[in-house]
């Protein structure tokens, strides 16, 4: 009995311990109150003596109120003094100095010594030599040939499908248990000038390769973030026919120069511009972006987009010479996980 009753009295102390407390807490938001009523706002280093650390309090609610109290004002300061720097900037006017440039990802990058002038000589040279020169001398026109891995599910089906929508003078064919080895051939004997194929893993597209034909070469890419047409909110209608247009953008390395040349190889020449379609594949971050977009001209400054589908992101894995061999290939380049400390 005895211990029941120390259990009780431990139990009373406790509860009187939070009455307290939440007094305390109600009697420090009243003074908070009158003292903004009364307009004189309390002393900004009066709370805490100096060295004074809110992590200090040992009591929960009451460290919840300090903090919240510390990051009100915290928003205050940072607002007043944003409106002070406006105030200084419209007095004087053109003599006002420069905005500070913003610090992102993408300004911060150690600069890639691989980027290439489209100018250069070499350049020129590698691309009038290149397996993909025949396409912009404009000596063949694309056809492609675009197919799955083994087995594939409704929602791989669709996207091969949606893509033959997007890509002009696209079909279409499941693969059936053939090899890739034994598919090459029979495409370059029926002029296809490009092959891709998409693999899915648990039900869900998650790899892409691009190879050119006849004589590669063979890029393989890891697929994410996948979209079709009907999981994008406020879509347009389904493309027409019109051969869209292409934006490449951000291609300016070696390598990503040859990626860039290969995507545009997918599409003929002659875009029809009264489709008003353009398929963007945009890199950023070693991350190649693909939307597939119809735009209109409201005004001679304004201009609306309407995304129509599908979308998808790409990593590249590895490039390798020639068509796929994954035995013998040779490949020009393979990722690898590097750590480094500059971004």
């Amino acid at each position: 009995m005895a211990k029941a009753g120390d259990k009780s009295s431990s139990s009373g102390k406790k509860s009187l311990k939070r009455k307290a407390a939440a007094e305390e807490l109600q009697e420090a938001a009243g003074a908070g109150d009158v003292a903004t009523e009364s307009g004189v706002q309390p002393p900004k280093a009066a709370a805490f003596p100096p060295g004074f650390s809110i992590s200090e309090i040992k009591n929960k609610e009451r460290r919840h109120l300090m903090f919240t109290r510390w990051k009100q004002q915290q928003r205050k300061e940072k607002l007043a003094a944003k409106k002070k720097l406006k105030k200084e900037r419209e007095a004087l006017g053109d003599k006002a100095p420069p905005k500070p440039v913003p610090k992102t990802i993408d300004n911060q990058r150690v600069y890639d010594e691989t980027t290439v002038d489209p100018n250069d000589e070499e350049v020129a040279y590698d691309e009038a030599t290149d397996e993909f020169a025949s396409y912009f001398n404009k000596q063949t026109s694309p056809k492609i040939l675009i197919t799955t891995s083994d087995r594939p599910h409704g929602r791989t089906v669709r996207l091969c499908e949606q893509l033959s929508t997007v890509i002009p003078n696209s079909h279409v064919y499941y693969r059936r248990g053939l090899a890739l080895k034994k598919i090459i051939p029979q495409c370059i004997a029926r002029d296809f000038t490009d092959l891709i194929v998409i693999n899915e893993d648990r039900k869900t597209p998650n790899g892409l390769i691009l190879s050119h034909l006849p004589n590669g070469p063979t890029a393989h890419f890891k697929m994410s973030s996948v979209r079709l047409r009907k999981e994008i909110k406020r879509r347009g209608k389904d493309p027409t026919e019109h051969i869209p247009e292409i934006i490449l953008n951000n291609f300016t390395t070696r390598l990503g120069h040859s990626i860039g040349r290969m995507f545009a190889s997918l599409f003929p020449h002659n875009p029809q511009f009264i489709g008003r379609q353009v398929a963007t594949f945009h890199n950023q971050r070693d991350y190649i972006f693909f939307r597939f977009h119809r735009y209109i001209f409201r005004s001679e400054k304004k201009v609306g987009i309407q995304e129509l589908g599908p979308r998808f992101t790409l990593k590249l894995r590895s490039l390798q010479k020639g068509t796929f061999d994954s035995k013998y290939g040779e490949y020009e380049w393979v990722h690898k996980i590097i750590i480094l400390n500059h971004k």
